[in-house]
């Protein structure tokens, strides 16, 4: 490796993992229990990338308005915890990707949205210990768009915006890897399809791993 971007970080969800089903049948076990209107996978696809508190102002009727608000949030966190390996997994040719980045060596990090416990519970068991740093969202960090994780990443690996490229599936990524200072590279793959992302400014946009592992070895 001649670059000095040696360190790749990505987005979980839509970038890493295929969380989707889990998510929404989480979101949906939540709202049964509290007697609310179901959402489709596909709207539960929309609403996610921004964290629990985003998802939960959209899933539940009159969001933070509503009185089970925050218990809401609450109980998602108790039971996606307990059932978001049932059909999660990650993306075709992920894991290769992975082991050929940390071949190279590449140092890998995730930053996410998701709750921090959930993040480095994922992480752990799919990705053992491929993924060097693991930061979610949580009450110490400010979540993205704002850069903190990314810095937060950078600083526990030891390295500089220089050093590093982002990826992940999403505007809330290509906002981020921003105001990080660090360059984007979009996956089409995710919770975003390529029209969306090219709206939203996207620079480079991969349509499988094979072209983001060219997109990673340009920089």
């Amino acid at each position: 490796m001649t670059s000095k971007r040696n360190t790749v970080i990505f987005d979980l969800d839509g970038t890493l993992l295929n969380t989707l089903d889990d998510l929404a049948d989480s979101v949906n076990h939540i709202m049964e229990a509290y007697g609310f209107p179901l959402h489709t996978t596909d709207r539960v696809r929309q609403m996610v990338g921004n964290g629990i508190y985003v998802l939960f102002e959209q899933a539940v009727p009159e969001g933070r308005q509503n009185p089970a608000y925050e218990a809401c949030v609450k109980d998602f966190q108790v039971y996606y915890a307990a059932h978001m390996r049932v059909k999660t997994g990650p993306f075709p040719g992920i894991l290769e990707l992975l082991a050929r980045l940390k071949e190279e060596g590449y140092h890998l990090a995730v930053v996410s949205n998701k709750f921090d416990a959930a993040v480095k519970e994922l992480c752990r068991d799919f990705f053992g210990d491929t993924i060097e740093v693991a930061i979610g969202e949580s009450a110490t960090v400010d979540r993205k768009p704002a850069p903190d994780t990314v810095f937060a990443a950078m600083e526990e690996l030891g390295v500089k915006p220089e050093n590093c490229v982002y990826v992940g599936d999403s505007d809330v990524d290509i906002e981020t890897a921003k105001n990080s200072g660090i360059p984007c590279l979009s996956v089409s793959w995710g919770f975003r399809d390529k029209a969306f992302l090219q709206a939203h400014s996207a620079t480079f946009i991969a349509a499988d791993t094979q072209e983001l592992l060219r997109g990673i070895h340009s920089l």
